[in-house]
């Protein structure tokens, strides 16, 4: 049996110890290199090849921000960050490094888990993030890619209500999406955009400040029964372990069972879209693995809403957007650049 080849990239030689040990105790998995900066990562990388990296974002003579930007213009390779979620700074780092193209985060062992437990979510996390197919110059590549391609490839969709909201749904390459997409948003857009982005309660906290940096646009958390009207040009993102969703005019967060293994779900997001909004809602689907949001958008769909989801060559995993295309509940399948000029469309009325 051929086992994952594992480079493992921290300082600290303690915690790059424990990293070692526990990979090579699993019988599919292999240690191929150490590192303990992001210069000799590098180097390492293009010299061994790896199927994985499992990399910190402290480190010294180039840090792990740095490496991840290099090694996914110049030798891709699936990286897990395995990094502290106390300190902001590093917090932030691990933003940016997740939208520079790193799979997956996880939090570096406190000392405190019980026995095992940490381990199997590491391990377990290196061979799902070993899966996953990466680009070489993520930006780059989306920006070469020609217009959108859709499953109806008519005029641009025209609506003869007004849209209302733009909801949002991303999971595994969410980050550098999501980016992508507010980035490409003129200023004047007047929608207020409602977020869910799987992503752990560890790291989850800062995102919203992180994301807020990004751009001009505003990026908030609400408050549980604050009027939707509040919401107005604004990014609303579900904070982590809560769904969120609108309700008679209000923003809902709650605490109700998992969807898809998720809390915040895409789908409890995008039904109380349909529910609430009609033909005047919107939802697009982004990059991430499983299938929360499908069944959602086919519910905007189908109460004459707009759907899009972004397609395969731009989604790190295509993993939600495909479920939605299958279902028939995406009207247009686009490539990640494309996006933001669609959602601005719809803010004029569908004109392009």
């Amino acid at each position: 049996m051929t086992r994952l080849r594992v480079l493992v990239v921290e300082d600290s030689l303690t915690v790059r110890r424990r990293l070692v040990d526990v990979l090579n105790s699993a019988h599919d998995l292999e240690v191929v290199g150490e590192a303990a900066d992001g210069k000799r990562a590098l180097e390492l990388c293009i010299a061994l090849r790896p199927d994985v990296i499992t990399l910190d974002m402290m480190l010294p003579v180039m840090s792990g921000l740095a490496a991840t930007e290099y090694i996914m213009a110049h030798c891709p390779t699936p990286i897990l960050v395995v990094s502290a979620s106390t300190n902001r700074g590093e917090l932030f780092k691990t933003y940016e490094a997740l939208a520079a193209g790193a799979v997956d985060v996880l939090e570096k062992p406190r000392g405190d888990e019980p026995e095992g437990v940490w381990e199997r979510g590491f391990l377990g996390a290196v061979r799902l993030v070993a899966r996953i197919r990466v680009i070489t110059h993520p930006r780059a590549r989306l920006a070469m890619l020609g217009r959108a391609r859709g499953l109806d490839e008519g005029p641009a969709l025209r609506r003869t209500g007004d849209v209302r909201v733009v909801a949002l749904g991303a999971s595994t390459g969410g980050p550098g999406a999501i980016v992508e997409i507010l980035r490409g948003l003129p200023v004047s857009f007047p929608l207020p955009i409602l977020l869910v982005l799987h992503i752990g309660e560890p790291f989850g906290a800062a995102f919203v400040d992180w994301l807020d940096g990004q751009t001009a646009r505003r990026v908030v958390t609400p408050r549980d029964g604050e009027p939707f009207a509040s919401a107005g040009g604004r990014v609303v993102m579900a904070p982590p372990g809560l769904h969120l969703s609108v309700d008679a005019g209000r923003l809902r967060l709650t605490r109700e069972p998992e969807r898809h293994s998720c809390r915040p779900s895409v789908d409890v997001l995008f039904e109380s879209v349909a529910r609430e909004f009609g033909a005047a809602g919107a939802a697009c689907l982004l990059t991430g693995m499983g299938k929360d949001g499908a069944l959602g958008m086919l519910a905007v769909r189908r109460a004459g809403g707009a759907t899009f989801a972004q397609d395969e060559a731009t989604s790190v995993v295509y993993g939600m957007p495909r479920e939605a295309v299958s279902l028939g509940a995406a009207e247009r399948v686009l490539a990640l650049p494309e996006i933001a000029g669609a959602l601005a469309a719809l803010a004029n009325g569908g004109q392009p």
